[in-house]
């Protein structure tokens, strides 16, 4: 039941932000492309990487926390279904090029966000 509640609590925090840094970057870049879920994407990968390294290599935590920010959190922040469906609605809609760069940007940002939050969390 503590493992349960600890996903719950995570999810509702990470789908939270999720909402309000997609809002945050609709409002300030161009709408027509899906620069929210980039965002979300390239930190979500950055906070999974830097976490999980971090309580895995440097310090010891009880392993409900990790259930809270890795499988709540981040698995309610990051959108890689939302990414998969727009990258698609792109393609439906002829932006053959805008759908590229997505798939491209998308997943190699946030390998590099990975990658980024394991170095980190080894460097603290």
């Amino acid at each position: 039941m503590k493992e349960a509640l600890m996903v719950g609590i995570g999810g509702f925090f990470g789908a939270n932000a999720r909402y309000l840094v997609s809002s945050w970057v609709a409002k300030r870049l161009d709408p027509s492309l899906p620069w929210g879920t980039l965002l979300v994407n390239l930190t979500g990968s950055f906070i999974i990487g830097l976490f999980l390294a971090w309580t895995t290599e440097r310090v010891l935590v009880d392993p409900a926390y990790r259930l809270l920010m890795a499988v709540g959190f981040c698995g309610a922040y990051t959108t890689f279904s939302s990414y998969a469906f727009e990258t698609v609605r792109l393609i439906e809609q002829g932006h053959y090029l805008s759908a590229f760069g997505n798939f491209l940007t998308n997943n190699f940002l946030a390998l590099f966000g990975v990658i980024a939050g394991i170095a980190i969390a080894r460097w603290i």
